[in-house]
């Protein structure tokens, strides 16, 4: 298949582990020049020489998603470097995980902070709203682009311990169909992915039961690779979604089946 991704310019926010290092290495395989950006610089060297080894150019820069100088400042490198943006994927993200109150032995022994809410809220919504809001002027000037957002499964069914992280994505959502109200008449085509259980370290949080309980109830049997969720990023970025816009495609190995 033909992606026509070769020579384009991409966004990777999140790049340095997990689900963004496979996405920013999958448009590399494709032939783009990809700007990895990450809130941690300690692997700029390797990640960049992976880019380059997967058949890309690559270039890296801590960028924290939550800061609007920052994120204006990384697109100017961006720009001095290549010249325009065509896909940016808004994968950047974090969990505090909580239940809303535990109760036990009729009284509530802990609570979701507050500080916890505010932070998954900062990043994982207010760092998509940032960045593509800082990214869409240029995108409209070039005459279009895609925008990519990572959502998730709970958005879409809740999941135990996890209302701050829900919240966030099912926001994600809201904004992504909004946005593709908004942008489709500048050739902007938005989207989102809704991964479920991926094997990466942000999963190291979750109990053991937890997981094996999730691969037990997905019908594919397995939890997912960070390979699984880049590819569908990229097909979203292809010239062989040209016609998809406003969507959420889960890629969930069937998880919601299952529940």
């Amino acid at each position: 298949m033909e992606t026509g991704l070769r020579g384009k310019v991409v966004i990777v926010t999140g790049a340095a582990a997990g689900i963004g290092r496979a996405t920013a290495r999958g448009f590399a395989a494709e032939g783009a020049r990809v700007a990895a950006w990450d809130v941690r610089d300690s692997d700029e060297v390797s990640i960049t020489e992976e880019l380059r080894a997967a058949g890309g150019e690559g270039l890296f820069r801590a960028v924290n998603v939550t800061d609007a100088a920052g994120i204006e400042s990384g697109i100017e490198e961006v720009l001095a470097r290549w010249g325009r943006i065509d896909v940016l994927v808004n994968n950047a993200g974090i969990v505090r995980d909580a239940q809303l109150v535990k109760w036990k032995d009729g009284a509530a022994v802990s609570t979701m902070g507050e500080a916890d809410f505010d932070a998954v809220v900062t990043v994982n919504l207010k760092g998509v709203f940032l960045a593509t809001r800082a990214v869409v002027p240029h995108m409209i000037a070039d005459g279009g682009g895609v925008v990519l957002s990572a959502s998730s499964v709970t958005a879409l069914y809740g999941n135990f311990g996890q209302t701050n992280y829900a919240a966030t994505k099912a926001g994600v959502i809201g904004m992504t169909r909004s946005w593709a109200r908004e942008l489709g008449r500048y050739n902007i085509r938005v989207n989102a992915v809704a991964p479920g259980f991926i094997a990466t370290d942000m999963l190291k949080s979750i109990p053991p039961k937890v997981l094996e309980s999730a691969a037990a109830h997905t019908p594919l049997g397995r939890l997912g690779r960070p390979e699984d969720v880049a590819a569908a990023y990229v097909w979203l970025a292809s010239d062989a979604a040209a016609f998809v816009h406003g969507v959420v495609l889960s890629v969930d190995g069937g998880v919601v089946l299952g529940t």
